[in-house]
């Protein structure tokens, strides 16, 4: 063969390579670029097709070594550039991330895609302004894109823009009428009355589209929305269950998966003794975890209300690092566990490279809140790795807990919360999460803080003091209003915390009535006090 037949060849599979890709044909697309890659060990449009492949794979180690290479040969190509700081951000690499994404910023080749990942990547590392300015731009340069209006939408939400982020989900929605997310994100910004709400207009939408899962799974729970907002809760109930219903036959859960990650913790914790003599050696970090949907969010916007608190929000920090001194490949706690081992003890180099990876989001104050609900699953490490850091474990009513964990519709690509898609996978889920937190009770006693939402409701004052006090911080009154707070905050519960402190929630499962007892039976057989 010739070396132009060869080259020509070469070509050829890099171009059916970048047809792949823009396919989304993932798999095809990283073996046919792999052909090429040794032919053109230094192109940069090669590396970009096998990181996007690999990222997509979920492949995130290669990834960035490959997106890596693709920005460092083609210096002058933001996308390269955003695809590489996405990736970082993704992989908990946050302080590389936004460097990376910054140096994007400043070149002149940024297309709408690119500035939406860009605002992705923001996301991600918790710079919210930074973010909500990269998705103006994206829907500045291509007004007419459905997911670019969505994402900017979402933003404004996170800034309590209401009307903008209404205004947007409504564009969205006319640009593309099937986008049945733009539905649910209309009914959740703010509650719904009989003279002004979505109900005819999405319940004839459902009907015609009664083949399409997504629609069944977003407009069902965009319709339970409205009505629990006008009182009628049997049908809101019947709505949350279809279209849980309609998703959970394509997560395939295991229950048994998520019983393997508690069981592995606990034998790992079994025998070993907790030091506080061999971490690192900073008070900066304030963990709030708990269940999903318990009050973490509020507690959040307590503490980072006070002037020496900053809100890194939900950072998964923690578990990347872990992971990355155990030596583990894969993110799966037990395989993470059963690589670190018994006799691990460089429990101060862990805490020292989960703080370098909040940076540069934090270090501006003495302390910052990092409140991931599932880094409980981690408490025990924490506890070993900062043995200075303070733990805050949010508990809620049981059966409140589980039926706004059922009523969210979380990240549909979390593993941590594919239980949320049946009322009782979710109280299953419960009973091992309130036995792994009485088992680090007893383990280590007084080092986590168990902070009632009841409480806090109930007794704001009283409870912020104690609170305040566990955190070894001074009183300052402007703890009491937080919703006078203007970080951005990204989670379900963005709406109801600008909104101040109410007992509207406390109890809302008794509003369901005999809906609820399936529930009530298998907490109480579990052993938790129901009420």
């Amino acid at each position: 063969m010739t070396d132009s037949n060869a080259m020509r060849e070469v070509m050829q599979a890099y171009m059916r390579a970048v047809e792949a890709m823009n396919r989304g044909q993932w798999r095809q697309a990283q073996q046919l670029v792999g052909q090429v890659e040794k032919h053109a060990p230094n192109h940069g449009g090669v590396h970009f097709i096998a990181g996007v492949s690999a990222l997509q794979l979920q492949q995130l180690p290669l990834a960035i070594e490959h997106l890596e290479k693709a920005a460092r040969y083609g210096p002058d190509r933001a996308d390269y550039s955003a695809q590489y700081a996405r990736a970082l951000a993704i992989s908990g690499h946050q302080r590389e991330a936004v460097a990376v994404a910054d140096a994007a910023i400043g070149l002149a080749s940024a297309d709408a895609t690119t500035w939406d990942t860009l605002g992705v990547v923001y996301t991600l590392a918790n710079l919210h302004r930074q973010a909500a300015d990269a998705f103006r731009k994206a829907v500045e340069l291509a007004p007419d894109n459905a997911n670019l209006r969505f994402n900017l939408a979402t933003s404004f939400m996170q800034y309590g823009e209401i009307g903008l982020a209404e205004r947007e989900y409504e564009i969205c929605a006319e640009i593309d009428p099937t986008y049945w997310r733009a539905y649910m994100g209309l009914s959740q910004l703010r509650t719904q009355t009989r003279e002004n709400n979505h109900i005819e207009r999405v319940a004839k939408l459902l009907q015609d589209h009664l083949q399409d899962v997504d629609a069944r799974l977003y407009l069902n729970l965009s319709l339970a929305k409205e009505f629990e907002d006008f009182g009628e809760y049997p049908t809101a109930f019947d709505h949350y269950t279809r279209g849980k219903a309609a998703h959970r036959s394509r997560v395939g859960y295991s229950s048994e998966r998520d019983a393997a990650v508690f069981d592995a913790i606990r034998r790992y914790f079994d025998g070993l003794e907790v030091s506080a003599a061999s971490g690192a050696e900073s008070d900066e970090p304030i963990f709030v975890f708990g269940m999903p949907r318990s009050g973490t969010t509020l507690t959040d916007r307590i503490l980072s209300s006070h002037s020496a608190v900053h809100s890194a929000g939900e950072l998964d920090n923690f578990g990347t690092a872990l992971q990355r001194v155990a030596g583990s490949a894969l993110r799966s706690l037990p395989d993470v566990i059963s690589r670190l081992g018994p006799g691990f003890s460089d429990w101060a180099r862990l805490g020292n490279s989960y703080l370098e990876s909040t940076r540069p989001g934090t270090g501006g104050a003495p302390h910052f809140v990092d409140k991931l609900p599932h880094n409980f699953l981690y408490a025990g490490f924490i506890a070993q790795a900062l043995p200075r850091a303070k733990l805050i474990c949010l508990r809620r009513d049981p059966m409140d807990t589980c039926l706004s964990n059922f009523r969210q519709l979380f990240a549909l690509e979390s593993i941590d919360h594919a239980y949320s898609f049946d009322l009782l996978d979710t109280g299953r889920y419960y009973l091992r999460f309130d036995r792994l937190m009485r088992y680090f009770q007893q383990m280590m006693p007084g080092r986590i803080l168990d902070l009632h939402y009841e409480q806090l409701v109930n007794a704001q004052e009283n409870t912020t003091r104690a609170l305040l006090e566990f955190c070894g911080l001074p009183w300052e009154e402007g703890c009491l209003s937080f919703e006078r707070n203007q970080a951005p905050a990204a989670t379900a519960s963005m709406v109801q915390v600008r909104a101040g402190m109410n007992a509207s929630s406390l109890h809302r499962w008794k509003r369901y009535g005999t809906q609820m007892e399936g529930l009530r039976r298998l907490l109480e057989e579990g052993g938790v006090d129901v009420g």
